[in-house]
C-alpha cells in the first residue's frame, strides 16, 4: 500500500527506539500511549498467570501496536503504519522488569552477575488490516560483577527505565563479556527485523 508521506508513528517514548530509527533512515511521529498517572493505562504490562516469557513480550508488543493504531482511528490522525515494540529480560524462565527502586536495581544485577540471560525483544507493525509482528532473542552474558561495581552503578541513573535494569549502550557495557544475536535488538529494536517488517507496510527504506 503506497503512503503519502512514507512516515509511520512510533508507540514508545523510548529515546533508544527513536535514535535506532533515525539510524536507518525511517522518518516518524511520536505517538504516546498512557502508562499511569491519574488515567488508566492504555496497555497492561502485568505479567499473565503462568505466562511464558515469549507469549508475554509478543503479546504486549501487539497490544500496544493495537491501541495505537485505534487511537490513529480515534483522532482521525492521517493514516500510517504503527509501530510498537517491548523488550524483557529473561534469566531461567523468569521475567526481569524495569527496577523501580535502589534495591531491585540491585538484586537484578546480582542475579545477571556471572551468568547468561536472554533479551526478548518483540516488535508490531498494524496498518489497517495488516498486522505484522517479529521477536528477536539475544544472549547476553555478563562476567562477575563486584558488589561495588553494582553499587557505582545503581549510583547512577541507567538502571531504572530498563528491563533487567541495565543498558547495553551505556555503562552497563563494560559488564558484558559476550552477546550472540541482534546488539539493536538488546537496545530495544532489532533493526533488520523493524526494517523488514516496515518494507512489507509500504515504508520505502533508502
Amino acid at each position: 500500500m503506497k503512503l503519502h508521506d512514507n512516515k509511520i508513528y512510533l508507540a514508545s517514548k523510548s529515546p533508544r527506539r527513536r535514535e535506532l530509527l533515525r539510524q536507518i533512515g525511517v522518518h516518524f511521529e511520536i505517538l504516546l500511549l498512557r502508562d499511569g498517572g491519574n488515567r488508566p493505562t492504555d496497555v497492561c504490562e502485568d505479567v499473565l498467570p503462568d505466562e511464558l516469557p515469549l507469549d508475554y513480550v509478543q503479546r504486549i508488543a501487539n497490544e500496544k501496536a493495537l491501541a495505537a493504531w485505534n487511537m490513529v482511528l480515534m483522532r482521525k490522525l492521517p493514516l500510517r503504519p504503527v509501530l510498537s515494540a517491548d523488550t524483557t529480560v529473561v534469566q531461567n524462565g523468569v521475567i526481569f522488569g524495569k527496577p523501580a527502586t535502589r534495591k531491585e536495581a540491585h538484586a537484578m544485577l546480582t542475579q545477571l552477575s556471572g551468568q547468561t540471560h536472554q533479551v526478548f525483544t518483540s516488535i508490531a507493525v498494524h496498518f489497517h488490516e495488516q498486522h505484522l509482528k517479529s521477536t528477536q532473542i539475544s544472549d547476553v552474558t555478563f562476567c562477575a560483577l563486584s558488589k561495588q561495581q553494582i553499587d557505582s552503578y545503581c549510583d547512577t541513573q541507567e538502571p531504572y527505565d530498563k528491563a533487567g535494569g541495565y543498558g547495553i549502550q551505556g555503562n552497563a557495557a563494560q559488564f558484558i563479556s559476550h552477546i550472540n544475536g541482534s546488539y539493536s535488538g538488546i537496545m530495544g529494536l532489532p533493526l533488520y527485523d523493524t526494517a523488514k517488517l516496515l518494507t512489507e507496510s509500504g515504508i520505502i527504506l533508502t
